[in-house]
């Protein structure tokens, strides 16, 4: 019997569990306002809901900006890292997005630098999350589509265990929802890859503005 030793995929599935400590557990990403609207409420509405933010806002930008990230740091070319950095953090559509991004980058980039692989990180003011994954799966020689298929199932099982607590859901629908949504990752990260910079970009108005309404909503689980 022979057993992959490729320590490269086993930093991956560092990378995407979600034990690594950057707080994604703490966000729904307007998910939860979905909830108090009445537009999610069962397992088919979750569903589509997440399936549509995957499609138009995650495939659209931040998974085009990460491929971007994860190119200019293997290059070496600090000003193209802080240029897609920066564009990555003016495009959240909300106050919240915005600070759940910093926040996760600059949780992933203080883990990146005790675990002694954040050296070049710590020169770039105020991570976003995309760009920080980036620099461990360049650092940590992962192909650039399978740190994007893992990245964008990180983001999909976050998703489906903040559904689980929302909406409420029982752990079957979850795992029905991520089998049949894990069907779409890899087309998505093959459609990111295959998107110019002018092509870059999101237009979901709901979306942008139920995760506006999140920060005034009386009850919350979440922080978006």
């Amino acid at each position: 019997m022979k057993f992959a030793a490729d320590l490269r995929l086993v930093r991956l599935l560092q990378l995407a569990s979600p034990a690594l400590p950057v707080g994604a557990y703490s966000y729904s990403q307007g998910l939860e306002s979905a909830v108090e609207a009445g537009i999610v409420y069962d397992a088919p509405s979750t569903e589509h809901w997440i399936g549509d933010v995957l499609a138009w806002s995650v495939a659209r930008m931040e998974a085009p900006v990460l491929l971007r990230l994860y190119a200019a740091w293997r290059a070496g070319d600090d000003a193209a890292v802080a240029r897609w950095n920066v564009l990555f953090l003016a495009s959240r559509e909300a106050a919240e997005l915005r600070a759940e991004t910093a926040q996760m980058g600059y949780s992933l980039a203080r883990l990146l630098t005790e675990l002694r692989v954040g050296e070049r990180l710590a020169r770039l003011e105020e991570p976003s999350f995309p760009a920080a994954f980036a620099y461990a799966a360049a650092s940590w020689q992962i192909a650039p589509g399978e740190a994007l298929v893992a990245y964008l199932w990180a983001w999909l099982e976050n998703q489906v265990m903040a559904a689980l607590k929302a909406v409420p859901l029982g752990q079957t629908d979850g795992q029905r929802i991520l089998l049949s949504l894990g069907k779409r990752i890899a087309p998505h990260a093959g459609e990111a890859a295959a998107l110019a910079d002018d092509e870059l970009g999101t237009f979901v108005p709901g979306f942008a503005l139920l995760c506006a309404r999140h920060e005034t909503q009386y009850s919350r689980l979440f922080r978006s």
